[in-house]
C-alpha cells in the first residue's frame, strides 16, 4: 500500500495533540534543543522539529552504517519530509506539450542517536549569543523599517493586522505580566503581514480578520507556527498554559482531521514567513 505522506505527518501532529502535546510549541531551528542531522549539522525544518519524537542527533540507517555504527535490532525509524521537485508533461490550451515543475512531498526514514550503539553524541551546537529581548527588539525594528511597516502600541485590549493599510496594532508592554509574551503576541501579527500583497502574497490574509472559515484557520496557525518559532529561535521562555485549554486543542484536532494537507501548507506557508521577516528569503 502506497504511503500517502500527508496522512502521516497529520496523523502524528494529531498524536500529539491528543496527548495534550502542542508541537509547535516545542524548541525548535536556531536552538541546539532542536533536531538536527548528524553529518550535515542542518538543523530540520520546522515541520519535521514538530514531528521528530527527539531533539538532538539524527541520520539515516546509511548515514550511521558508514560512520561504523550501529542501530539496535528492532528499532523504528522515524520520517523526513521533504519537497521533490518533479517535471510533469502536459498539454497547454493550444495542445502544446509543456513541462511543469510540480512539488511533491516525499520522505526519507531516520534513526535517532539513542538508537545507535557505539557512537557518542557530538557537543552541542554553538547558538549566537545574545540578549533574547533585545534581539527580539532589534528583529522588530528592523522588518518595520525594511518593509515600511506601521506597528503601534497602544493602551488597549487588542492585537491586529490590518492589510488594507498594512498597519500592526498590539497592547503596550506595560499591560503584559510578562515582556515575553508581548513579542509572542507581536509576532504573531508580524507572521500575518508578511502575506501582504506586497510580500509574501498570501491570497486569503485579508481573511485573516473574519473568523470560522479554512482561510482564516490556515492563517490563524501560520501566524502560530511563525510566532512560535521565532520564540525558540530566540530562546524565550514564555507562558504557555493559557493556550493549553482542551477548547484550544480540540479546535486543531477538528482543522487537521478534516484536511490532511492543512498542517504541511501551514508550517511552509510559516517558515517562508520568518525567512522573510529575517530577510533570509
Amino acid at each position: 500500500m502506497k504511503t500517502n505522506v500527508y496522512e502521516m505527518v497529520t496523523n502524528r501532529i494529531i498524536e500529539q495533540l491528543e496527548k495534550e502535546i502542542i508541537p509547535w510549541q516545542r524548541p525548535w531551528q536556531g536552538s541546539n534543543k532542536g533536531a538536527y542531522n548528524r553529518i550535515s549539522n542542518k538543523p530540520y525544518s520546522l515541520l519535521n522539529q514538530m514531528t521528530l519524537q527527539h531533539t538532538g542527533e539524527y541520520a539515516t540507517f546509511k548515514q550511521w552504517t558508514d560512520l561504523g555504527d550501529h542501530i539496535r535490532k528492532g528499532e523504528k525509524a522515524e520520517q523526513i519530509v521533504f519537497w521533490k521537485i518533479q517535471p510533469i508533461e502536459e498539454e497547454n490550451e493550444d495542445g502544446e506539450k509543456i513541462i511543469r515543475q510540480i512539488p511533491i512531498l516525499k520522505y526519507f526514514n531516520v534513526f535517532h542517536i539513542s538508537q545507535v550503539d557505539g557512537v557518542e553524541p557530538k557537543e552541542d551546537i554553538k547558538v549566537n549569543e545574545h540578549e533574547p529581548i533585545e534581539q527580539a527588539e532589534k528583529i522588530k525594528v528592523d522588518y518595520m523599517n525594511r518593509e515600511h511597516l506601521q506597528i503601534k502600541e497602544m493602551i488597549s485590549d487588542k492585537a491586529y493586522y490590518l492589510p488594507t493599510i498594512d498597519y500592526i496594532q498590539v497592547p503596550c508592554k506595560e499591560q503584559y505580566q510578562n515582556i515575553e509574551e508581548f513579542y509572542s503576541t507581536l509576532f504573531h501579527e508580524i507572521v500575518h503581514s508578511t502575506g501582504h500583497k506586497s510580500r509574501l502574497d498570501r491570497k486569503d490574509i485579508k481573511d485573516c480578520l473574519y473568523k470560522g472559515d479554512e482561510n482564516y484557520s490556515k492563517e490563524e496557525l501560520t501566524a502560530e507556527l511563525g510566532s512560535a518559532f521565532l520564540i525558540n529561535m530566540l530562546d524565550i521562555e514564555t507562558e504557555k498554559s493559557f493556550k493549553n485549554s482542551s477548547a484550544y486543542i480540540q479546535s486543531w484536532l477538528r482543522v487537521l482531521k478534516n484536511d490532511t494537507h492543512f498542517i504541511v501548507s501551514a508550517s511552509s506557508r510559516a517558515e517562508k514567513a520568518v525567512n522573510y521577516i529575517l530577510n533570509e528569503q
